[in-house]
């Protein structure tokens, strides 16, 4: 809930921060900033992804939640443009840590026969967040302005950080690797769970990143990180623009943050009825059918109707582009098995960040061009409708989520 409140803050605020006269942002600038947060964060999932075997998942997301907790709080004291810029970045190292490893615990200690429910169920705290931060919007930035939004969102430091330090268990898959078969025994007889077997080791072992890129991997990881580039290109840029677009295309500012409440509705809400379809159905039809869903929402927002029916069309834009990218990561943790998953997470989200980068500014150089207002809902409308098309390369749903690991055979079982 905080990694989605600490990144869709940005867009909840983008209004104000382009009023705050002293900085005098420009669309384009703004678009820019929104950007260097999904900068850290492509280069903090990546490094997360590769560090987690040497020092833990636990260790992982404790480091990245302190670290981004932070980061908010220099948001909030930043003097001028450039800093708040530069702590937005250094506040991205830390999120890009999070989801790759949450995602991976989450899957580990989840039965197979749940998986993607349980993914879905812990991934639908990222747009309760933005639920939340659009909502704090409205109420807290016409009375105190923008700063204390981002104060807000160092909160986790001293509610999140501790109760991780006490309750959040260490990844069986890493204890045993490390031999630390006693700790292990314990984990796994308190919460119910049967220890993996330990990986191979010596010469003939390889790291979780060499791994990953082998002739039985290789592909798949590009076609994920790829299909993860067009959903969160399609998250951040609708995310940090939807209610200056809602505002161009002539709602007032409090109708426009509402969008952004909906579309997080709509995910959270969209995601948590599907994902247990993909358990049954596999993962390849799923999110074929969210791509296509976001593409369709997005393109007859382009047509004015009736309040109610945008607001729906906005709900289902916002399941078929974060429960998408929901989907998409679920679709990574059935496909690969424990000894590459947070590894190819974190390469799929590192990767992908390229598509959250390039969506905020996207967005930013459209609401500065000519082009008619219908092109701000075209232009997010394609990238779906093309995502829809890569996802039939990606391997199929059923066949990845019945080779996950061993252990999933006796979970079953």
């Amino acid at each position: 809930m905080f990694d989605g409140y600490d990144l869709i803050v940005y867009g909840a605020t983008v209004p104000a921060l382009m009023k705050y006269e002293p900085w005098g942002l420009t669309p384009p600038e703004a678009g820019v900033i929104g950007s260097y947060a999904l900068v850290g964060m492509l280069v903090g999932a990546l490094v997360a992804g590769a560090v987690t075997d040497a020092v833990g998942r636990r260790k992982v997301l404790l480091i990245s939640v302190s670290w981004f907790s932070l980061a908010m709080a220099g948001c909030a004291l930043a003097p001028s443009a450039e800093l708040f810029g530069l702590f937005r970045l250094l506040g991205g190292l830390g999120l890009g840590g999070v989801m790759p490893t949450a995602i991976a615990l989450t899957a580990e200690y989840s039965a197979a026969h749940r998986r993607s429910l349980n993914n879905a169920l812990m991934f639908a705290g990222y747009p309760v967040g933005g639920i939340l931060a659009a909502a704090l919007a409205m109420q807290l930035v016409p009375a105190y302005g923008f700063r204390i939004m981002y104060w807000i969102g160092a909160v986790p430091l001293v509610i999140a950080v501790p109760l991780l330090w006490r309750f959040l268990p260490e990844s069986l898959s890493y204890l045993v690797a490390k031999g630390r078969s006693d700790e292990a025994e314990r984990v796994a007889a308190r919460l119910g769970m049967p220890l993996p077997e330990a990986a191979e080791s010596g010469p003939a072992a390889k790291s979780s990143v060499a791994a990953l890129f082998t002739r039985r991997h290789l592909m798949p990881a590009v076609l994920f990180a790829v299909t993860s580039f067009f959903g969160l290109l399609l998250v951040y840029g609708l995310n940090t623009w939807l209610p200056q677009i809602m505002k161009a295309a002539g709602y007032p500012l409090s109708s426009s943050l509402l969008f952004l409440v909906m579309m997080n509705v709509g995910a959270v809400v969209g995601s948590v009825l599907v994902a247990p379809v993909g358990d049954r159905l596999g993962m390849k039809p799923v999110t074929v059918v969210t791509f296509v869903a976001a593409a369709l929402s997005i393109y007859l927002l382009s047509s004015p109707a009736a309040a109610w029916a945008m607001y729906a069309l906005v709900a289902v834009a916002g399941f078929g582009t974060i429960g998408t990218q929901i989907m998409i990561n679920a679709y990574v943790a059935m496909h690969f098995p424990p000894e590459v998953r947070a590894t190819a997470l974190g390469w799929t989200l590192g990767i992908g960040r390229l598509g959250a980068v390039v969506g905020p500014t996207f967005g930013g150089i459209l609401l500065a061009s000519d082009l008619a207002v219908e092109w701000n809902f075209y232009a997010f409308a394609i990238p779906a409708a093309v995502g829809a098309f890569m996802v039939f390369l990606l391997p199929g749903g059923r066949r990845a989520a019945a080779s996950v690991s061993p252990d999933a055979v006796a979970l079953r079982a």
